[in-house]
């Protein structure tokens, strides 16, 4: 069934892929974007020459998650399009390399802004519309790092990206009466086909980093990233995170997996997900709520 998709951060990395697999799977995707006259202008461009070579329906839309009135704007155009709104996923995101020390606490409010705070704003603008449809799915591309191993010099995208999925867990009980279902894509540390490590922050405080470089921590930044990467499959393939995000879109309602792990190094976070959800699961069982846990069909 074609649904209409929206879906934030979609410029490059896991959003560009995504959007462009949904289209071909189909559905009405708009890609959003920040800055679409400006530094993404050039993006907006390929959007259109891609979805007219391959005839999909592939949009883009001005969408900056850091603003309420931008995000308004850009979901309210989307349903003044189509009269509905079917799919939401939250992708976008900023990730940071240093030691958590050298990082101010304006630097750990922009990361928490860009990965947590925007998919309240996200969510704000639509789900009204997903309520009033009565079904709807909200899609989250959360982080192995949540759970899983988690190497040093990442603090600040660690807690930033774990607080965005403890909102996606508790969103998804206070979903399931209006007839919306919540699906969380976990990926792993992907060092290639990504611009993550690319374009990740740095610290502000350079003499605090300073003193990392150069103390007894002297060389863990290269052994985290080298590490990492060799972890790290010779054949993991980001597009394998867009794979899923098709395929969970594509499921009928009521059997979309709560959460899809996509991680080739393996790092745990599968196990302790598994564990964490099964409590969840048990507590609403003996609180008497344990029909949270399940989407109703509404009209």
């Amino acid at each position: 069934m074609k649904q209409v998709i929206v879906i934030t951060g979609a410029s490059s990395g896991f959003g560009a892929l995504a959007a462009r697999a949904l289209a071909h799977a189909g559905h009405t995707v708009y890609a959003s974007m920040r800055e679409t006259t400006g530094r993404n202008a050039p993006q907006v461009t390929e959007v259109a020459r891609y979805a007219d070579e391959h005839r999909v329906d592939l949009r883009t839309v001005e969408l900056d998650v850091a603003s309420s009135d931008s995000v308004d704007a850009g979901i309210a155009k989307i349903i003044a399009d189509n009269g509905r709104l079917d799919v939401v996923i939250h992708n976008a995101g900023h990730m940071s390399f240093g030691p958590a020390e050298a990082f101010t606490p304006e630097q750990f409010a922009q990361l928490y802004d860009i990965n947590v705070l925007s998919t309240q704003r996200v969510n704000r603008a639509a789900l009204p519309q997903l309520r009033q449809q009565g079904r709807g799915l909200v899609l989250w591309v959360s982080s192995s790092s949540t759970r899983g191993g988690t190497p040093p010099y990442l603090s600040p995208y660690f807690a930033a990206k774990a607080a965005m999925d403890s909102l996606a867990v508790s969103y998804a009980s206070e979903l399931t009466r209006w007839g919306i279902e919540t699906s969380i894509v976990v990926p792993g540390a992907f060092t290639k086909g990504t611009n993550h490590f690319a374009h990740s922050g740095s610290p502000a405080d350079k003499a605090r980093a300073a003193e990392y470089d150069d103390g007894p921590y002297q060389g863990v930044p290269d052994m985290a990233l080298k590490g990492l990467a060799a972890l790290e499959p010779a054949d993991a393939d980001v597009a394998d995170v867009a794979k899923a995000i098709v395929e969970i879109v594509g499921m009928p309602f009521g059997s979309r997996p709560f959460r899809r792990h996509i991680d080739p190094s393996q790092d745990g976070a599968e196990v302790v997900n598994g564990v964490a959800d099964r409590v969840r699961t048990e507590m609403y069982r003996r609180i008497g709520l344990e029909d949270l846990l399940t989407p109703r069909q509404r009209g």
